[in-house]
């Protein structure tokens, strides 16, 4: 029901469905209403896909620093959450593959984890009854492209909020209390407070900070890709909204 209610709530579908509203009532001559509701989509859309706005979304939901290596303390697992997946890994030889979100954060951890030595947990599970889980596709990504392997892997996990959950069971059972946990800035805000309601004691791992469009006219010209930062981004507020309610 949340998954629903997320797409109904987000672009693009919710301003097809305004667009549609909006030729619904014109045809039943409720003219004024028609025209406000068909304005309404497609300004919307516009306004969401200009850098400016999108960056303006975007760089409240960065609340974490990055990490700074000196102040760390041993003891700790850098956890990794799992950020999507590619349903075709014809390029590995594989039959789905990580994201290219989760291929950023491995990035981070595989770099995080030769500094420090930390051990690393992937987290990550089968949204949609996959044969194999994300977590697992992640760790063969470390293994093959950083020549780095995790020593957990929590399959269960189709949310952030259960990340979290099966994520401290994990660790907890074996002494671990402490983590840094890598995603990009904007997640973090959403993650952390997750993780820590579990017991742990979180050091956020930023990565990916968002950057401010260039000065001039290029800034108000729309692109697809910030109308999907700008998705992104009310995608992180409307899950905070919710997750305020756990």
């Amino acid at each position: 029901m949340i998954n629903l209610l997320k797409y109904l709530a987000l672009p693009p579908l919710a301003n097809l469905l305004l667009l549609l509203a909006g030729f619904l009532f014109l045809s039943r001559r409720w003219r004024k209403m028609g025209i406000l509701l068909i304005s309404i989509s497609l300004t919307s859309l516009l306004v969401l896909s200009l850098p400016l706005v999108s960056h303006a979304l975007v760089k409240p939901l960065e609340s974490f620093a990055p990490v700074d290596l000196e102040k760390l303390e041993d003891g700790q697992v850098i956890v990794v959450l799992g950020g999507g997946r590619a349903y075709t890994g014809r390029e590995f030889g594989w039959p789905d593959a990580p994201s290219q979100p989760t291929i950023s954060r491995l990035n981070y951890a595989a770099w995080l984890g030769r500094k420090t030595g930390f051990p690393l947990l992937l987290t990550g599970g089968r949204v949609h009854q996959e044969k194999i889980s994300e977590a697992q596709l992640m760790n063969w990504t470390l293994q093959e492209s950083f020549g780095l392997e995790a020593r957990w892997l929590e399959e269960k996990s189709r949310t952030t909020h259960e990340n979290a959950l099966f994520t401290a069971d994990l660790l907890q059972k074996e002494g671990y209390g402490r983590i840094l946990l890598v995603s990009q800035a904007w997640h973090l805000a959403r993650a952390v407070p997750v993780f820590e309601a579990q017991g742990l004691t979180v050091t956020p791992a930023p990565m990916q900070f968002s950057s401010p469009p260039p000065e001039g006219w290029i800034r108000w010209i729309p692109r697809a890709y910030h109308l999907k930062k700008s998705t992104q981004a009310l995608h992180e507020w409307l899950g905070r909204l919710v997750y305020s309610f756990y």
